[in-house]
């Protein structure tokens, strides 16, 4: 008669790396990553909050789909004040959420930074898109992000906001030219052309971008949850993810 294994009691023990994450043994087998810090949690859904507001309040900015309920003069509803308002709230909270995520990107557990500069980061990104594409692949498992996820945020949610930061604050800060952010931000159209229609344009498509960033993001989620069984969804709210123990060999201990 086979004897079952007796299952050790759950605790946490941080990584002896520095950067590396904390590891809770479930059982002989499985084990619960702390991949997702709390900053990075927090940074995630405060940036969902941000560019929904961002990307609501921008479309009705740019094709107003809402008036007063009475005809009056605009300053008695003031709609698209208030729009532009809740706009502008959202971009500083925007900024302000992408510095506190640079900052933790140095100081966070090691699933909070990419390295692109390593050759094999491109070979593995090449076989996570034959993996999506059902071509035959070696694409190995990840508990934090694969490089695809990773090569995507870096140039949408670096790239990207940068462009959106830039010439958002920009057409901001263009009716008043003289004042010390217009000055700061005068070399923009360098970057982005030399009129208010071309800079507008930059920000008008790459928000398109985050549009489409948004819908695939969701639905990759939710497709790797499905799949992979490890609790990705349920990851951004515990931080643990739910690994095999055989997943966990990059130099982390274990109970």
């Amino acid at each position: 008669m086979e004897i079952a294994k007796p299952v050790q009691s759950p605790r946490s023990e941080t990584n002896k790396n520095k950067r590396g994450p904390k590891v809770r043994t479930v059982n002989y087998e499985v084990v619960k990553v702390y991949v997702w810090e709390l900053p990075i949690r927090v940074f995630h859904w405060l940036n969902a909050i941000a560019i929904v507001l961002l990307i609501v309040t921008g479309i009705f900015i740019g094709n107003p789909f809402l008036s007063a309920a009475t005809p009056e003069e605009a300053y008695y509803s003031y709609v698209m004040g208030w729009v532009r308002y809740i706009h502008f709230f959202a971009a500083f909270l925007f900024t302000l959420n992408l510095v506190v995520r640079l900052y933790w990107t140095i100081k966070g557990n090691k699933y909070t930074t990419v390295n692109p500069f390593r050759a094999a980061f491109w070979k593995e990104t090449i076989e996570t898109i034959k993996y999506y594409l059902f071509m035959k692949n070696k694409k190995p498992h990840y508990v934090g992000h694969n490089p695809l996820a990773q090569l995507s945020y870096l140039i949408t949610i670096g790239l990207g906001s940068l462009i959106m930061v830039l010439t958002g604050f920009y057409l901001y800060t263009e009716p008043q030219p003289e004042s010390f952010w217009g000055q700061m931000l005068a070399w923009v159209p360098v970057l982005f052309g030399d009129t208010s229609f071309a800079i507008r344009s930059w920000h008008h498509i790459v928000a398109w971008f985050f549009i489409i960033f948004l819908v695939v993001h969701v639905y990759m989620a939710i497709r790797d949850d499905y799949m992979q069984r490890n609790g990705t969804l349920s990851s951004i709210f515990t931080g643990y993810k739910t690994e095999a123990k055989d997943a966990v060999n990059d130099g982390e201990q274990h109970d």
